[in-house]
This record gives C-alpha cells, sequence and structure tokens, in this order.
C-alpha cells in the first residue's frame, strides 16, 4: 500500500487509526469520537471536499493528538482542555512533546532488556 507524504490531507478514518481510537470490542475505528471533538473544540477545522467528507492537514492532526493527549492520558475535563487551548502562553508542546520523548525512551530501554533476556535465554537454553 502507498504510504501519503506527510503534508497530505488525510481522511477522519486515517486520522482516527493513527491516533489509535478504536473501539476494543469491535475493533472499528472511532471516527465519532473526532467529529465530537470537532463540535466541542472550535480551533478543529477539517477542509470538507466534494462529498462531503473530512480531510485533516497535519496542523490539525497535530491539534487533535494534543487534545487526545490531555483528555486520555492527563485525564483533564473538555473545559480544562479548552482553557489550555485557549490560553496565550500555554506550555502544551512542551509537555506533550516531552511526554512523547518519555515513552519512546521507555520503549527503547524495555526492547534492550528483551534482548537482554533473549540473549540469556539462548546461551542458557
Amino acid at each position: 500500500m502507498k504510504q501519503k507524504n506527510d503534508d497530505a490531507y488525510k481522511s477522519i478514518g486515517e486520522v482516527a487509526k493513527d491516533l489509535n481510537l478504536i473501539n476494543s470490542k469491535t475493533g472499528k475505528l472511532n471516527t465519532h469520537t473526532i467529529r465530537f471533538w470537532e463540535k466541542e473544540f472550535k480551533q478543529i477545522k477539517p477542509k470538507i471536499f466534494s462529498g462531503k467528507r473530512r480531510y485533516y492537514d497535519e496542523n490539525t492532526i497535530n491539534l487533535i493528538k494534543k487534545i487526545k493527549y490531555l483528555l486520555k492520558d492527563k485525564g483533564m475535563t473538555l473545559n480544562g482542555v479548552k482553557k489550555v487551548l485557549n490560553s496565550k502562553d500555554s506550555d502544551i508542546d512542551v509537555l506533550y512533546n516531552t511526554t512523547i520523548k518519555q515513552k519512546s525512551m521507555i520503549k527503547s530501554k524495555l526492547n534492550k532488556i528483551k534482548n537482554i533476556i533473549s540473549t540469556i535465554k539462548n546461551k542458557n537454553g
């Protein structure tokens, strides 16, 4: 399957997949979550082309990622997230990027530990 450029518009399904908004029971994408956030957060403005389909640019996708992070990972309320997004001196980018870096660092360390364990098992087994 062809990969899209990072600067290409993405459909609502592609954005939901990138954000891992998947129903754990059915395995279907939760695109309704993004549509709900569009109504709640006026900053989310998808491009609507022919056929009334929503398409999102990179900036909008990053905004949706931040909203998801604040709501799902940090446990903030809708009103709390609105206040953060509307404040001029918000350090959400610093907080969000730092957390992403920490998660990738933890994953990297876990992978190293797995490799060490498998090496030990191979030597002993």
